[in-house]
């Protein structure tokens, strides 16, 4: 059995993160994705543990003062978080740990977890981002002006993270990553035996 480990997957909207962590996933035996907490209320078809885990704003605050979080974040009024316990009780099982989340939370997530991968998924350029943001047709000018302006931010620190993909082939890019994936467990499982 291999040893669990923590992939922290991140970078611009757009840049097919998404896309890459489904792929990942449909060809890892042993990956679990984790599964967020938040405040917000439950949309019709979501199911507690299963889309988010949901939580009174009382019992998010105090995960968050019993460290019983990764990473945290508001928006919109609402709290989002990592649970830790459910992350390292995958871990514990031998499987690899996929977080999917912004750039802030992954660098809090290193502070928590120092031997977490860091992965920044990278588009093959701005220019490329803009036309996969307008081509969704779910956004308007001044949420892809702002989308474009954080991505600007999140690409200058993708020098800081473990392993940068530039998305720009879709079917390399997910090998790519299954590679990194697979060799940082077997690496870790080398390290066990040692």
């Amino acid at each position: 059995m291999r040893r669990g480990n923590l992939y922290v997957i991140s970078g611009p909207s757009g840049a097919g993160k998404g896309t890459l962590v489904a792929r990942l996933v449909e060809q890892l035996g042993d990956a679990w994705v984790s599964v967020s907490a938040t405040t917000r209320a439950p949309r019709p078809g979501e199911r507690d543990g299963e889309h988010y885990f949901f939580l009174s704003r009382e019992r998010f605050e105090a995960m968050v003062r019993e460290g019983g979080l990764l990473e945290w974040a508001e928006f919109s009024g609402n709290l989002y978080g990592t649970p830790r316990a459910s992350v390292e009780q995958h871990m514990a099982a031998g499987q690899q740990v996929i977080l999917e989340i912004e750039v802030q939370g992954a660098f809090q997530v290193r502070a928590q977890m120092p031997e977490a991968h860091l992965v920044f998924i990278e588009p093959p350029s701005l220019d490329e981002l803009e036309r996969r943001l307008v081509g969704r047709g779910t956004e308007t000018p001044e949420s892809v002006r702002r989308r474009m302006e954080t991505a600007t931010l999140e690409l200058q620190r993708k020098n800081e993270y473990d392993y940068c993909l530039v998305n720009d082939d879709l079917e390399q890019a997910a090998q790519d990553l299954l590679a990194f994936v697979n060799g940082q467990a077997e690496e870790q499982s080398g390290d066990s035996r040692i």
